[in-house]
């Protein structure tokens, strides 16, 4: 219990931290978009590609990971659907069910399960950023084309459907995301050593990407709770708490009801024991930064979505040790 608060308690603090910069204008939120540039476009693509430059697919047990992607995607699906077939639905839907696999699932399930545990969650590392972001890389892409098909654009409007499709397809794969994962994939299996000199600056950009992100969580934060309080001082007082609710909401659904659909899945297709067992616990790990990124990018969600991954990761003090006492 007390090893998984130390755990999480960094990421409670970088938050914080981030957002008190914020709320002293130290950062601005114009500041603060730059730098979520800069982490999407060059940080990012740092830490994907040198992952996936290690990952060998021979080696990888896919069973209980496919168990896991099943409860993922149809997730998923279901609130892409549900909430409209739209940016902001995409978002939402993304934050329900990416995990904070890598800065609090690491040292968690290593601590649960030992060696044999971390290497059913490294096999999941491998393979959740490529298979999620890369899915809603692709929704956004589409939804994208979408609206500018249907804005009257000067070529958008006179486009044949496939042809808006296969841009959008192709936007998705030139991306900053799909891209460096793809070419880390394919260096990996290749067999190819990367050059200290190269490989050092990829480390250090990697590394740093999870606490800017954090930080930048903070700080955007920052900025909702600030307009959340001149709304509230309008008297708006429903449209102030929405974000608030559509937050808890997620942090909710993510924290409790995708272990608990991954648990489900688990006897559905048969697997049990540690593989089962490390499934769980990670889809009951908080909102990954990422989902922030993808939120600053597309300009959708961008009060919810900082909201919802700080009040996940908070709830994450309650929620994980349960879940990982119970399983255990």
């Amino acid at each position: 219990m007390l090893f998984v608060l130390s755990s999480l308690l960094p990421v409670v603090v970088l938050i914080a931290i981030g957002f008190w910069a914020g709320w002293r204008g130290w950062v601005t939120q114009e500041g603060s978009r730059d730098i979520s540039q800069l982490t999407f476009m060059v940080l990012a693509p740092a830490l994907l590609f040198r992952t996936m430059s290690q990952v060998h697919l021979d080696q990888l047990d896919v069973e209980p990971v496919a168990m896991y992607f099943v409860g993922a995607i149809g997730l998923f699906a279901v609130l892409l659907l549900s909430l409209g077939w739209n940016r902001r639905a995409t978002v939402l839907a993304l934050a329900a069910t990416f995990s904070n696999t890598v800065m609090l699932g690491i040292p968690l399930i290593g601590l649960m399960y030992g060696p044999p545990g971390l290497v059913y969650l490294f096999t999941l590392i491998s393979l959740h950023a490529l298979v999620l972001l890369t899915l809603a890389t692709v929704v956004l892409e589409l939804v994208v084309a979408r609206e500018e098909a249907s804005s009257g654009g000067s070529d958008a409007a006179q486009r044949h459907p496939l042809v808006t499709i296969l841009i959008a397809v192709r936007n998705a794969v030139f991306h900053p995301v799909p891209l460096p994962i793809l070419l880390g994939l394919a260096f990996g299996q290749l067999g190819w050593v990367m050059p200290q000199t190269l490989d050092k600056p990829l480390q250090w950009m990697g590394n740093a990407f999870g606490p800017l992100a954090l930080l930048l969580v903070g700080i955007t934060l920052a900025g909702v709770l600030h307009d959340l309080r001149q709304s509230w001082a309008r008297q708006n007082r429903t449209q102030a708490m929405r974000p608030l609710w559509v937050a808890s909401s997620l942090a909710l659904l993510k924290n409790l009801g995708h272990p608990l659909l991954v648990l489900g899945l688990g006897w559905v297709f048969g697997v049990s024991g540690l593989a089962l067992a490390v499934m769980v616990s990670a889809a009951s790990m908080p909102i990954g930064a990422n989902v922030f990124l993808f939120s600053q990018r597309y300009a959708v969600g961008q009060e919810e979505v900082p909201t919802a991954v700080a009040v996940s990761t908070v709830l994450a003090m309650v929620t994980v040790p349960w879940v990982l006492s119970w399983v255990q």
